[in-house]
């Protein structure tokens, strides 16, 4: 009975890998989010943006075809607006990539969305050559924001603004990240709300701290995590790349009048595999929440 028992479970347990390595990396689904926001212009009111984390191209199901068909799954949703939420890279060891950056930023050329598309870098990133990344990126129309903003506005009298934050992994203190940001969001405040982009969701303990960066952020949006790219029924995910655990795993976080979406990404990173977390391209639609608009 015990040896029964004990074929049942190492079957099943060699099944969970199998599909973990063959078959859910080289999936893609779309993970559709309403988002109310209190402050957001109801001139905008329905607005879509298209979030993709951790494209690791070049990890297990990230290939050029992969690379291909996240373009193509993402202009058909039609989204105002495209954000890239940084890892972009996989390494194949300390000093080669499994991708070219060349070659990852021509597998996205063609993200079309009518307000542009937009990214951050995360940590992989800034451990490899960060402005490689800047170039090839500014080269097929992609707009690295790095402590910089972006002024959006609709025909129709809307506005709004796109903060891109440095990733917190390249920085020594959280205070000199913050100070960062706060110089390159005043010379546009009063020009609608904010949105920030973040390669980790980490920085909402910093952000709805003591260092608040603006009263007109409402609304972040980060990846980082990869869901934990492992989680069970029940525990959720064992290990995530958080400081706070399972806290900001994935999908939407509200905390002290800040809300964040954390996208659970694309690819992998340490180990190939993906299980009950499947790559996602997130559609976020902003309403407004009720309250005073910009």
């Amino acid at each position: 009975m015990y040896a029964y028992l004990a074929a049942v479970i190492f079957a099943a347990a060699v099944l969970c890998v199998a599909y973990g390595y063959y078959v859910e990396p080289h999936r893609l689904v779309i993970t559709r989010q309403d988002i109310a926001l209190p402050n957001w212009p109801k001139a905008l009111d329905g607005y879509k943006i298209a979030a993709i984390g951790d494209i690791h191209a070049g990890s297990n199901g990230v290939d050029d075809a992969k690379l291909r068909r996240i373009v193509e799954e993402t202009n058909a949703l039609n989204p105002d607006l495209i954000v890239l939420l940084g890892d972009y890279i996989s390494e194949k060891n300390e000093t080669e990539l499994k991708m070219p950056i060349s070659e990852i930023a021509d597998g996205l050329v063609g993200l079309k969305a009518r307000d542009g598309v937009l990214a951050v870098l995360g940590n992989h990133d800034g451990f490899s050559c960060p402005s490689c990344i800047k170039t090839e990126f500014q080269r097929v129309g992609i707009k690295v924001l790095d402590n910089t903003v972006v002024q959006i506005s609709s025909a129709n009298g809307g506005r709004f603004r796109v903060l891109g934050l440095p990733d917190h992994m390249q920085l020594t203190y959280w205070k000199l990240f913050s100070d960062n940001a706060k110089r390159a969001l005043a010379p546009t405040e009063g020009q609608g709300p904010v949105i920030a982009l973040q390669h980790s969701p980490d920085i909402l303990e910093v952000i709805t701290g003591d260092l608040l960066i603006s009263k007109d952020l409402s609304l972040i949006l980060a990846a980082h995590t990869h869901g934990g790219q492992v989680r069970f029924p029940i525990i959720g995910a064992p290990i995530v790349s958080s400081s706070y655990g399972q806290k900001y795993t994935r999908g939407l976080i509200k905390q002290n009048g800040v809300q964040m979406f954390v996208t659970s990404g694309v690819g992998e990173s340490i180990l190939p595999f993906r299980f009950g977390v499947p790559p996602e391209i997130a559609l976020l639609t902003l309403t407004n929440g009720g309250s005073s608009e910009h």
